[in-house]
C-alpha cells in the first residue's frame, strides 16, 4: 500500500492536541514573566520614591485643632499624625492659634512676599494675618530660640560653662573671642547666642547642658514635641547646617510665646546691646543685637531673633508691646524682613487695636 500524503484523522487530532498544549504552556510562561517584570518595576519605583522623600524635608503638616486638610507638596512626606517629624508623640501647643484664615483682620499684600509668615496676638493667640503658616521651611538661627529655652531650663546665670575647641572652631556667625579652655558664665553665652547669634556660644552651651552636641539636639526635639511643635525638627543647636533643620511659622509663634515667659530670655532679646564680664584682656565683652527693629528703634520692640542661611533666606521673629497689646510676627525666607515686620506690626496696632501709630524712623529696605 502506497503511503498517503494525508495523516489519518486520529493522527491529526492527536498532533493538534499536542500543539495546543504546547501553546498553552508557552502562554502561561509568558504571563508569569510579565508579572515578574511588572513587580520588579514597581519595587524599583517605590525605592526611588522613598529615596527622594528621605532627602527632602516634609513641606506641610497638619496641626491638631486646625481646620482644613493636611497638604503635601509633590515628592514630600508628612509626619505621622500625632507625631513630630522626629517620631515623638506631640503634646498640646501652649498658644491656641486659629489658622483657619476665615477671619484674619489684617489684609497685607506684598509685592515680594515672604515664603511664609504670621502676625498674632501674644496674649490671646488671635491670628491677625497669615501666609502659608504650616509650610515647613528652613529656619537658620531661629533654631537658637529653642537652644536658649533648653539652656535656661538647665542652668543659672552664674553657671560656669567651659569653652571647648569645638566651640571655638564653630563655623558661621560667632561671638569670636571665646577663650579656649576657660569658663564663661552661662548668661554671658546666652547673650552671645541671642544678640550676635554666636554659633560658638551655641556649641559651648549645648556641650555643657547635655555632654555632647548630638545629645543636646535630641533634647531639643523632645522639647519641641512636648510643646506640640508638629512641623519642627532640629539637627543642630545653631541652625548653621540646616539641610534637615526645619519648622513653620505657626511653630515659631508658639516658641516665641514660650520663650517670652522666661525672664532671662525676655530680658536678653529686648536688649539692643550689652556689656558683660568676660575672661579676656579688658575683662569686658561688647555685644550688639542684629534685630532690625531694635537697631532702628521701632517703638515697643521686645525681641526676638534673626536668622540667615542660603537655604533659609532672611528669617525673623519679632515682638512688640504698646499700651498692653503684645504682638508677634514671624517671617520665613523674606526678601525684606525689617520693613515687612514693621508694616505688619503697624497694621496690627492701628487697624485691629485702633492705636495711634508712634512716629519713628523707618527700617531701611533690605534690613
Amino acid at each position: 500500500m502506497t503511503g498517503s500524503p494525508f495523516m489519518p484523522q486520529s493522527g491529526r487530532s492527536r498532533r493538534a492536541r499536542a500543539l495546543a498544549r504546547r501553546r498553552r504552556r508557552r502562554m502561561r510562561a509568558l504571563a508569569v514573566c510579565a508579572l515578574v517584570l511588572a513587580a520588579g518595576v514597581a519595587v524599583v519605583s517605590l525605592g526611588l520614591a522613598r529615596s527622594g522623600a528621605a532627602h527632602s524635608p516634609p513641606s506641610h503638616r497638619g496641626r491638631s485643632g486646625a481646620s482644613g486638610p493636611e497638604r503635601h507638596s509633590k515628592g514630600t512626606t508628612a509626619a505621622t499624625p500625632g507625631r513630630s517629624p522626629a517620631g515623638l508623640a506631640l503634646g498640646k501647643a501652649p498658644l491656641a492659634l486659629d489658622l483657619s484664615g476665615t477671619d484674619d483682620p489684617v489684609r497685607a499684600s506684598f509685592q515680594n512676599p515672604p515664603r511664609a509668615g504670621l502676625l498674632f496676638d501674644l496674649s490671646s493667640g488671635r491670628v491677625l494675618w497669615q501666609l502659608n503658616p504650616l509650610e515647613r521651611l528652613h529656619m537658620a538661627s531661629l533654631t537658637k530660640l529653642m537652644t536658649a529655652l533648653r539652656v535656661v531650663h538647665s542652668t543659672t546665670p552664674d553657671t560656669p560653662v567651659l569653652v571647648t575647641k569645638e566651640a571655638v572652631a564653630a563655623a558661621g556667625s560667632k561671638v569670636g573671642v571665646l577663650p579656649l579652655g576657660k569658663h564663661v558664665p552661662a548668661e554671658t553665652l546666652l547673650y552671645g547666642l541671642l544678640l550676635p547669634s554666636g554659633n560658638d556660644a551655641a556649641t559651648a552651651l549645648a556641650q555643657h547642658v547635655s555632654g555632647s552636641v548630638s545629645a543636646f539636639v535630641a533634647s531639643m526635639n523632645v522639647e519641641a514635641a512636648r510643646l506640640g511643635l508638629g512641623c519642627t525638627r532640629y539637627n543642630s543647636p545653631s541652625g548653621y547646617v540646616n539641610a534637615s533643620n526645619y519648622t513653620c511659622a505657626a511653630d515659631l509663634a508658639e516658641l516665641a510665646y514660650v520663650d517670652l515667659q522666661q525672664p532671662r530670655i525676655a530680658h536678653i532679646v529686648r536688649s539692643a546691646e550689652a556689656v558683660l564680664p568676660f575672661p579676656i584682656k579688658g575683662r569686658k565683652l561688647y555685644l550688639y543685637n542684629n534685630n532690625p527693629l531694635l537697631v532702628y528703634g521701632y517703638p515697643g520692640t521686645t525681641g526676638m531673633k534673626t536668622g540667615y542661611t542660603e537655604l533659609a533666606g532672611d528669617c525673623l521673629v519679632a515682638t512688640a508691646e504698646r499700651d498692653g497689646v503684645r504682638l508677634g510676627v514671624v517671617l520665613l525666607h523674606s526678601p525684606d524682613m525689617g520693613q515687612q515686620a514693621e508694616y505688619l506690626l503697624n497694621a496690627g496696632f492701628a487697624q485691629v487695636y485702633h492705636q495711634r501709630l508712634i512716629a519713628s524712623p523707618m527700617v531701611p529696605p533690605g534690613r
